[in-house]
């Protein structure tokens, strides 16, 4: 009998949105329009849910992006389901109703149950015959050998073309999208805290604010937390979410300062513009080790504050109640709006660290819950360079009391958010303890009884501190590590020789703190490019 040739099976893709839920400068949607049919999926995980950096602000930030999302992908003729459950069980159910051949997605560098479930998907697409095909969307380089030339990799990627939002789909066609589900519908309850909203369009619109002339003072008033709020970008939850890629922030901002009339905003929106590769710098060290989301950079500080671990502290901490009225002040604003500028984020991670001597690892899941913008790898990152546990980092402790009369110098910030010293006489705000009884009285606010005292003596906890940590520096196991992390996770500039580069460690390393230090904590970005390895991380 003659061989009669096999059907082939239709080319289907679906498009797995994950932390980048937007239409514009997204290579799997793009790549998606040359299938003969493609749906949308975005899956509210029972492992996100239950992370423990997890917060109800976080996901109502993502249903917010979706509704829209949903809607513009209709106009275009793709459908974009909202399913709950275990990434496998979703994509198994859709692959029977659906028979779809292709995943589409971009990598995530992510907390460790991503990556978890990043393995059993890839072994689930092997098992069924779905291909897998992944697009960069940061700096980030998988498996990437070297730091040697990392800085190059960056700019082509932000310098490529973006891809446009444009053109339909051949979408499947008969399928129930059911509702968005709510908060309510999951069993959850509405965060309290006045956040941003998610959507595109919320995320273009902060950009465009930015770049007209709302970041003119981003220099000068990044560091006070009255100033910063207006002046800073606040791009950084939908840098976080993807409502808004990096390359996009990036070439945004290069045209506005080719093209800006304004001399001061020019300069502002420069410096603006050379601290966006540290988001990636960060992330990459925990795309190259995932474990610094549980364990110390360096395994020389095994044990350092393990062991020491008070609660009372840590509660005092986590309400905004040390007796430190900056302290206070940062917590208390950060609960309430879920975000913080940089410098008052690191001012809090010090204080925790050295005044209290506190583990990063508690105190970071705390911070994770607050922050809107939680992205894993700057967070860890930074909760470790903070806290002194990289090895390499110069210790940067900072005086809460400086930080008052620096960045409040009118006490207006810490009145605000620290009533109970509303009427305490501004040479006394940053240091309250200090008032007599007759002051006490005044103000209505007897310390131990309004307002805390002090939790610990700051000369007495910083001195401590430095002691422990730079004579545990000083050892010779201590300075073997560090050229190792050094080698492994530090900045450096390309064709530096190895031997020159440790020796120069510190310096550089104190660099990029210092770049850091004026920085958003997230202000975050995206890319996009040619399809990358079907693998996720660490996958050979």
């Amino acid at each position: 009998m003659p061989h009669r040739p096999q059907p082939q099976t239709p080319a289907r893709a679906l498009v797995w949105f994950k932390r980048d839920l937007r239409q514009d400068d997204h290579a799997p949607l793009a790549a998606a329009q040359h299938f003969e049919s493609a749906l949308g999926l975005f899956i509210i995980e029972p492992e996100w849910l239950a992370s423990p950096e997890f917060s109800t602000a976080h996901l109502q930030f993502a249903l917010d992006s979706l509704a829209p999302l949903r809607a513009s992908l209709a106009a275009r003729g793709l459908p974009l389901l909202v399913r709950v459950g275990t990434a496998v069980d979703v994509l198994t159910a859709l692959q029977a109703q659906t028979a779809f051949t292709h995943l589409l997605s971009h990598e995530e560098t992510g907390p460790m149950w991503t990556y978890a479930r990043d393995k059993a998907v890839a072994a689930w697409c092997a098992a069924g015959g779905v291909r897998w095909q992944e697009w960069t969307q940061t700096g980030v380089v998988r498996r990437l050998r070297s730091r040697f030339g990392w800085a190059k990799r960056w700019q082509a990627r932000m310098d490529a073309p973006r891809v446009p939002a444009q053109g339909g789909f051949a979408g499947v066609a008969g399928l129930d999208l059911q509702e968005i589900p709510d908060l309510h519908a999951l069993g959850l309850q509405a965060d309290t805290k006045l956040v941003q909203t998610g959507t595109e369009a919320s995320a273009w619109a902060e950009l465009d604010g930015f770049l007209d002339g709302r970041g003119r003072d981003y220099r000068r008033a990044m560091s006070s937390p009255l100033t910063a709020p207006d002046a800073c970008s606040r791009l950084s939850p939908h840098l976080a979410f993807g409502t808004i890629s990096m390359r996009t922030v990036h070439q945004s901002t290069e045209h506005a300062i080719a093209h800006a009339s304004d001399r001061n905003l020019a300069r502002a929106l420069r410096s603006f513009s050379g601290r966006l590769r540290w988001h990636c710098h960060f992330m990459q060290k925990l795309e190259d080790q995932p474990s610094i989301e549980f364990e110390n950079f360096a395994s020389v500080c095994d044990g350092l504050r393990e062991n020491d671990f008070d609660a009372t502290r840590f509660d005092a901490w986590c309400a905004g109640q040390t007796g430190y009225p900056m302290v206070d002040a940062c917590m208390r604003s950060l609960k309430a709006t879920g975000w913080l500028n940089f410098r008052m984020r690191a001012m809090l991670v010090s204080f925790a660290s050295y005044h209290l001597w506190l583990h990063w690892r508690p105190t970071g899941l705390f911070l994770a819950k607050q922050f809107l913008d939680f992205e894993a790898g700057i967070h860890w990152s930074q909760m470790q360079m903070q806290s002194g546990t990289t090895g390499i980092n110069t210790l940067r402790i900072y005086s809460p009391t400086k930080q008052a009369l620096d960045q409040d110098p009118d006490g207006a910030f810490i009145r605000h958010w620290v009533p109970e010293l509303a009427r305490v006489p501004l040479p006394y705000l940053a240091e309250p303890w200090k008032m007599n009884d007759t002051l006490e009285r005044m103000s209505g606010c007897v310390i131990g009884r309004d307002y805390p005292a002090p939790i610990v003596d700051d000369k007495h906890a910083v001195k401590a501190a430095k002691d422990r940590l730079y004579g545990l520096r000083k050892t010779p196991e201590a300075r073997a590590e560090a050229d190792a992390v050094q080698s492994r996770h530090g900045s450096r500039k390309s064709g530096m020789a190895q031997t020159g580069m440790q020796r120069r460690a510190g310096n550089m390393e104190k660099a990029a703190a210092q770049a850091t230090s004026h920085a958003q904590q997230t202000d975050l970005f995206a890319d996009l490019g040619e399809p990358v390895d079907d693998s996720p991380r660490g996958l050979a």
